[in-house]
């Protein structure tokens, strides 16, 4: 669908912000990893975490659904000869692959959209080398087969984080410990601290070491019974960066101040710019200030490099997003997303080596955008859509449901016109 955005300024609350589909993801996979039910609550049913929910169910894990709670049978026998559809979802394909392989689960994996071209090395060399048989990378279905053996891991902190928690979260059911070194700088940091967190709530332990994690063989995940997954500051952002434009601003809950994700730092970055924000006890209210543009490392927070480009455009003078090399390997080439999206609303930005460079000036144009079938790249599109100059036509709106499905309807009841055409 493409979506046409009528420009008018966005105030009110967002109550029930969508629930952190990054979390979802990890606590369903310890769940059906464990010893006896799970039952999760305050579920957000995206397309990429039902395909997480679809994959654990073709390994044999129980999963059935009363409004927004899952009870997750665990996986007593892993079926096999599964095939795993991971529609659209990196990170269901990079934390399967190796739970997969831990169990000797025999399975294939498929998936839609760019899946299939988007990297997994190192991790593939890595598994290969400890027992997992893979066929060749790049086309589907990728075969699983072998079981992987304990040992001494090694990944490059720079490439994805969802490696590193992919094995995190299978290397303590194999018999014998393992080690997993952490080469170079570690990018995307608060997501593997998340994956620490759900193993520590499923009664795992893992040991930080000075060049990355002892991981104790042999180990079983011990379900607490029930658990409630937190809303997400990852889709907080968009309502929040929303508010810093709005004169009557914008709250958004429930958000967990304390929570490990690492887009929380939403916050501190809108009151950097030059926002009015204010810290609730049900999640966070942000008013507009006098933005100002800033240099923001985006190492540990890649995910919201395509609002904090709508921020800075909206703020007076230069701003600087790096390093973004890894940008370049979401669900589309987002350095290149972004900057076509800021160009067709009239913002003056460029990629210069490991940085983007954005000129604000306050304000932008109505234009059309492709969306480049990006979730985080609409919902930056749709956000400025609304105090753009003129209607703004987004291309591949539906790109939403990958992460945000309700969307729209919140951004209507703030106030935001939007007509599908």
């Amino acid at each position: 669908m493409n979506a046409l955005i009528t420009p008018h300024p966005l105030a009110g609350t967002i109550d029930h912000v969508m629930s952190s589909k990054s979390q979802a993801h990890r606590l369903l996979i310890c769940a059906a990893l464990a010893d006896s039910p799970t039952l999760l609550a305050n579920m957000g049913f995206s397309a990429d975490v039902e395909a997480t929910v679809r994959c654990l169910r073709a390994l044999g894990a129980q999963i059935e659904q009363e409004a927004d709670t899952l009870r997750v049978t665990p996986i007593a026998r892993p079926a096999k000869g599964a095939l795993l559809d991971c529609g659209e979802s990196g990170s269901t394909l990079r934390f399967l692959l190796p739970a997969a392989a831990a169990l000797n689960a025999d399975c294939a994996f498929t998936g839609q959209g760019k899946l299939s071209q988007r990297p997994l090395s190192p991790l593939y060399e890595q598994m290969q080398s400890h027992g997992a048989e893979l066929s060749a990378q790049g086309t589907f279905p990728l075969r699983c087969g072998g079981k992987l053996r304990p040992g001494q891991y090694t990944l490059a902190g720079n490439v994805s984080s969802q490696f590193i928690s992919g094995l995190l979260m299978a290397l303590p059911r194999l018999s014998g410990d393992s080690t997993l070194t952490i080469t170079g700088a570690v990018e995307s940091r608060p997501y593997i601290d998340m994956t620490l967190n759900a193993l520590e709530q499923f009664g795992i332990r893992v040991e930080t070491t000075k060049t990355g994690f002892f991981i104790p063989g042999g180990q079983a995940f011990h379900s607490p019974g029930t658990l409630a997954v937190e809303g997400d500051w990852s889709g907080a952002a968009f309502w929040l960066t929303a508010g810093a434009l709005s004169s009557q601003g914008v709250a958004c809950g429930p958000l967990n101040i304390g929570s490990a994700q690492g887009d929380r730092a939403i916050a501190a970055l809108l009151r950097a710019f030059g926002a009015f924000v204010e810290v609730r006890e049900t999640g966070v209210f942000v008013r507009r200030g006098q933005l100002r543009g800033m240099d923001i490392d985006i190492s540990q927070i890649p995910d919201l490099a395509p609002i904090l480009a709508v921020a800075a455009s909206f703020a007076q003078g230069q701003s600087v997003l790096h390093p973004i090399a890894r940008l370049r390997l979401k669900e589309s080439d987002r350095v290149s997303g972004i900057l076509a999206m800021l160009e067709s609303l009239g913002v003056t930005a460029r990629a210069e080596g490991d940085r983007l460079i954005i000129q604000g000036q306050g304000a932008i144009r109505g234009g059309t955008v492709d969306g480049f079938h990006d979730h985080r790249i609409v919902l930056a599109a749709a956000i400025a859509a609304a105090w753009a100059a003129g209607p703004v036509t987004i291309l591949g709106a539906e790109a939403v449901s990958k992460s945000y499905p309700g969307f729209f309807r919140q951004f209507s009841a703030l106030g935001g016109q939007v007509k599908e055409i």
